[in-house]
Parts: C-alpha cells; sequence; structure tokens
C-alpha cells in the first residue's frame, strides 16, 4: 500500500470561528514550524455543541472536514492531519510527524488519553494494552485520505453530536478498524494529550539552532526505572511497571503496588519515593528488625529542618510542629519515635494489609494527598507509625533545586546536598592528601598534583559539555569575553554557558582553597575567584595543541577529565623554562601551577582521539 514521503502530501486542518488567545498561540506556534493549517469555519457561528469542553459535542468538526476532503476523495497519496484550535500547539515539524506516523505502520492514528470520554461505560470494551493511554482522543489524529473518509463518512453525524463518541465507535468496531487500519498512540510519541497527566510532564523553553517552541519532557525518571528493571527485574519475584504515559493516579498507583504486594503474599511492603535517596544499603534490614507494623527511616533536607515526618498534627489534620521535631530532625535524639505522619520511604508488615479491605486502608482522598490520606487512615485504625533515626539512612532530595532539566542534574546540587555532593563527585583519596605529613606530588618545579575528582565527576562534566555542543570555534575572536578578543583561544565551552560558573566557584571555595593553601605558603587563603572557568577539547582534526604562552592567572588548575592512552593518545603540558613535560595525567587529578611570569608552557599534540581537560584562571 502507498506511503507518502513528502510534507508536500500532508494537509493540516483545523476548525475555528474567532480569534481567541488560544487559537493565536496555536497559529504561532505553526507558523514556528513552517506549518500552515487551513482553518475551517472561520467568522461562522459555532454549531458544534455548547461547552464541549464539558459536555458532548463536536459533530459540526466532522462535517467541515468531510466537505473539505471532498477534492481529494482520489488522491490516495495525502495524509490528513487534523487538530484542534484553541487547546492546542505543535512542538514538532511535519517532517518529523511524518517520519513517526510512517512507522506506526496505521492508515489512521488517533491521540490517546487515560479517560474514557463521554461514556466511560465503553471503557471495557477498548483492547487493552500493555504500555501507555488506553482511550481514544479526538482532538488531534491523522491519516490517509481514502481511510479517513471512510472514517467520516462511516454514519451520519449531527453537528452538534459528540465527535469523541462518533470516533470511538468507529474505532471500537473491530472489523471497520481492521479495515481502514486505525490506531491510537498509546504512548505520545505524535500527539501528547495533557489532561490528567499535568503531574507526570514538564513544560521548559530549550534553547537550539532553529530557535524552535517549547517542548515537552517526560517525567525525568522514567527513564532510570526502565533501565533498572531491564537490568535487574529478573531478581525479582514480580515486576510491574506503572509509567506516566498509563496516566494513571498517584493513588491509585499507590493501591495497585499494595495490591501486588497481596497478589505475591508479601512479608512486608517496601515503599521508596524518588525523592528519597536512601545512602545506607542496610536500610531494609534494618527497618525489618524494628519489628513495628509501619515504620520509615528518618530523611531530612540536608542541613534543613524539612523532613519526611511530622511530629503532632493540627486540630484540621495537617503539620504541626512537636516539641522535640527539632531535636529528632537533627540527631540530637536519637531513637525509634511515635509519630502521626510519615511519607517518602517507609516499610508496612503484610499482616496489616491482610487485615484490612482496600475500601477502608488506601490512598484514596478527595481532600488530602496520597501519603497524608494513608496516614491519616492508619491513625483512625490506631495503627501506629514509627520514624527511626537511630543511624544515619539518607536524604530527601531537594525537588525545589532539583532541575531534571539539566543533563547531570546531580552535578548542580553541591549547594544544597553537599555531603552527598561530595561522595559521589569527590577522589575518595583526596583528605588523605591534605594531611600534615602528606608531601604533594610535582612532577615539575612549582607544579603540584593531586587526587581531587572521582570519575563520576570527570564523566560528568564531559557529559555536560557535550551535551549542549556549543564548543567555541577556536579562533581569537570570542564575544564571550570582556573586549571580545582571547590571545591564546582554545575550542572550550564555559561554566556559565551551562549555568555552572557559581557551583565551579564554590567548588574552588571548598576542594581547591585547602590545595592552595597546602602548595603556595604564604599565600592568601581568600575565595579563590577565577575567569573564566571552561572545559577544552582537543581533537587531531579541529585543534590539536596550544601554543606556548603565559596564563593571565596568579595560578592556574587544571583537571585531567579522561584517560591517555585509552581516551586519546599524545597530549600533556610542556613547562619550556624547565624543559619538563607532564604527559601521564590522571583522569580526576588536578595540576596547580603558578601563572603570568614564570610558568611559560604549551599543550602537547594530541594525536588521536579526544581529550578534555577543565582550566581555571584564579585570581586573574
Amino acid at each position: 500500500m502507498y506511503k507518502s514521503k513528502f510534507v508536500s502530501d500532508v494537509l493540516v486542518f483545523t476548525v475555528a470561528t474567532e480569534a481567541k488567545e488560544g487559537y493565536i498561540r496555536y497559529l504561532d506556534s505553526a507558523k514556528e514550524l513552517g506549518i500552515n493549517p487551513v482553518v475551517l469555519g472561520f467568522g461562522q457561528a459555532w454549531k458544534a455543541g455548547k461547552d464541549i469542553y464539558r459536555k458532548s459535542g463536536g459533530g459540526w468538526k466532522i462535517n467541515l472536514l468531510k466537505e473539505a476532503l471532498i477534492p481529494y476523495r482520489d488522491e490516495t497519496d495525502k495524509i490528513v492531519l487534523f487538530t484542534d484550535a484553541y487547546d492546542v500547539i505543535f512542538v514538532n515539524n511535519l517532517n518529523e510527524i511524518l517520519q513517526k506516523f510512517q512507522k506506526t505502520n496505521a492508515r489512521v492514528l488517533f491521540g490517546a488519553e487515560p479517560f474514557c470520554w463521554p461514556d466511560p461505560e465503553l471503557a471495557p470494551k477498548y483492547p487493552e494494552v500493555k504500555e501507555g493511554k488506553r482511550f481514544l482522543n479526538s482532538g488531534t489524529y491523522m491519516g490517509y485520505v481514502p481511510e479517513i473518509l471512510k472514517l467520516l463518512e462511516r454514519e451520519a453525524v449531527e453537528d452538534t453530536a459528540d465527535d469523541q463518541l462518533y470516533f470511538t465507535k468507529g474505532y471500537l468496531d473491530e472489523d471497520f478498524r481492521n479495515e481502514i487500519q486505525m490506531k491510537l498512540d498509546h504512548k505520545s510519541e505524535i500527539f501528547q494529550n495533557i489532561y490528567g497527566v499535568e503531574m507526570d510532564l514538564e513544560l521548559y523553553s530549550e534553547e537550539n539552532k532553529t530557535g524552535g517552541p517549547e517542548r515537552y519532557y517526560a517525567q525525568y525518571h522514567s527513564g532510570h526505572v526502565k533501565n533498572f528493571t531491564e537490568k535487574y527485574g529478573t531478581e525479582y519475584l514480580s515486576v510491574k511497571q506503572i509509567t506516566p504515559e498509563d496516566g494513571t493516579a498517584e493513588w491509585r498507583a499507590r493501591d495497585l503496588s499494595l495490591d501486588q504486594c497481596m497478589a505475591k503474599n508479601c512479608d512486608v511492603y517496601f515503599s521508596v519515593d524518588s525523592i528519597a535517596a536512601i545512602t545506607n544499603n542496610q536500610t531494609l534490614r534494618l527497618l525489618i528488625e524494628q519489628n513495628r507494623t509501619f515504620v520509615g527511616p528518618m530523611l531530612t533536607r540536608t542541613g534543613r529542618a524539612w523532613s519526611n515526618f511530622w511530629g503532632a498534627i493540627s486540630k484540621d489534620g495537617f503539620y504541626a510542629r512537636s516539641d522535640d521535631y527539632l531535636d529528632i530532625a537533627h540527631n540530637v535524639k536519637r531513637g525509634l519515635w511515635n509519630v502521626p505522619y510519615i511519607g517518602s520511604c517507609y516499610l508496612i508488615n503484610a499482616t496489616l494489609l491482610k487485615r484490612y479491605d482496600r475500601k477502608v486502608l488506601n490512598f484514596n482522598s478527595l481532600h488530602l494527598d496520597p501519603d497524608m490520606a494513608f496516614c491519616s487512615k492508619l491513625r483512625e485504625l490506631d495503627v501506629y507509625m514509627y520514624v527511626s533515626n537511630r543511624v544515619d539512612f539518607g536524604h530527601l532530595i531537594n525537588y525545589d533545586t532539583y532541575d531534571t532539566t539539566k543533563t547531570e542534574p546531580d552535578m548542580y546540587q553541591i549547594f544544597d546536598n553537599q555531603k552527598e555532593w561530595e561522595e559521589r563527585y569527590i577522589h575518595k583519596d583526596y583528605r588523605s592528601h591534605l594531611l600534615p605529613e602528606s608531601v604533594p606530588q610535582q612532577p615539575c618545579p612549582d607544579v603540584f598534583w593531586y587526587p581531587v575528582g572521582s570519575e563520576k565527576f570527570t564523566k560528568a562534566l564531559i557529559n555536560m559539555m557535550e551535551t549542549y555542543g556549543k564548543w567555541s570555534s577556536g579562533k581569537n575572536e570570542d564575544d564571550r569575553l570582556e573586549g571580545g578578543y582571547e590571545a591564546v583561544p582554545t575550542r572550550d565551552i564555559h561554566m556559565r554557558q551551562v549555568d555552572y560558573d557559581s557551583h565551579w566557584h564554590y567548588f574552588l571555595k571548598e576542594y581547591v582553597l585547602p590545595l592552595q593553601l597546602k602548595s603556595f605558603h604564604g599565600y592568601s587563603n581568600h575565595t579563590p575567584y577565577a575567569k573564566p572557568n571552561f572545559v577544552v577539547r582537543y581533537r587531531p582534526d579541529e585543534q590539536a595543541f596550544l601554543k606556548p604562552h603565559h596564563d593571565t592567572s596568579t595560578y592556574t588548575i587544571n583537571i585531567a577529565l579522561n584517560q591517555v592512552g585509552v581516551d586519546y593518545e599524545g597530549g600533556g603540558c610542556r613547562f619550556i623554562r624547565y624543559n619538563c613535560s607532564v604527559v601521564d595525567t590522571k583522569p580526576g587529578w588536578i595540576l596547580i601551577h603558578p601563572g603570568k611570569l614564570t610558568h611559560y608552557h604549551e599543550g602537547l599534540h594530541v594525536t588521536k582521539g579526544t581529550r578534555y581537560i577543565v582550566v581555571s584562571f584564579v585570581d586573574p
């Protein structure tokens, strides 16, 4: 059967009667991507029924499109893309949409949503789906003209009838569905419906070369969960993954997890939310040993009084601070504490779940968050809840500052979760090199060498820069600098370009300053200031070396980010006056040397592969 390959074969239609704000936004997004929709019904009185967002209606849209397609009836190569106008925006061009449509092998494709509208009683008749949203949404669809016309002409429809019900009946007719190869975009690969899944999406502006519009990104942890279950899923008795695309409400998903536990005759139920960073690998065992019906580990935001438990509740069932809350949260008092609320991470003895029907014990509430609702029902059932701070279990991620739009969001947590940041990104031998008895390595005169960054640190910096991808030209003209000129240019990306300059200065203060004091006795112990801070990339086909020069710094730091002999060959730094070279650099190790007058140096040729280093000119 013929498949269109050209964007010119795509006909885009919408229906709008007046220029409301949503319609203007729709046209702006289309114009940005070079899409020119044909607007049907503009200037006419609306005939599709009143308040179709809450009541049935929309049949007029079917009749308008049916009439508009009559001239194309015999053009089997034409594809129709229909969208609503007042609550839709385009986020990709027609070429991308067309390619994704062809991969579905559908002749007619509709958007999908998590709700069966307008007749919920039809829900059982829908085919089951393993992943994604199950029910048809009529706000966006596309298909080849012959099959679309068969659908539109399947039966007569009144202008005020419901278009979604009309298309639903066509889809639920299995013979007709197969005849026109009608499918739903269950995983929202082309049509992303927002209603009912707002909490599972993030909207942010993406700067790109084409200046494209804002794009929607799925929930950050979906990929992590998928990778974990693929790698470790076979080690568990049962794995059931519920993704944001399923459209399942949070309380319902949590109830389903309890049901899954009971179906497998579990002994304990252990719940961990994405904001709970468990760093103690004995947590599960330690909680079980408490021998309590409901118990959780105490987790706080590092350095703050924000925690996953309440010490008391107010008369209306919300948070109230108890007299000993701060002592417990700050570990002044250690022990096992009876509390009225725990969230984010907890363990339940399955005897409790077997004792009560799900109608009695569940996460559902019209007025409370799911975890608050569950704890409220436990209190009503006189079930005691306990939180333990007998040992350190971990902490809570600050979701207000944990920016999942960043390539390496954990790297940006140096302010909010410094303890975990240090454990993750600072070299395991860093502290031992600060001891008074430790003698710094000097591969060249007054060139000091220390371990500072871990393997995760080096890989994260490379990933941040390569994902950003806007490497400088390596020419003298550089509009990122004051004056717009660089005497000794490199192919690089500045830390501020990836919004990391303030984090890097904090890194200099916390981890480079102690090395400064150990290396240069008598030099000021003020907080280092560096300008610029940047990652350099050396390649044989780009910039393979750096000519002899002095740095405009009091001292310079240079941290190797990848492995010589593995990731690249050649490279290194030669200090010309001393005829001394450092070529056996180690990932995560920092070279510290004076700048300006004494240490005239050059970057040696990289003969193969790609070499990355991070450089700061301290106290210029």
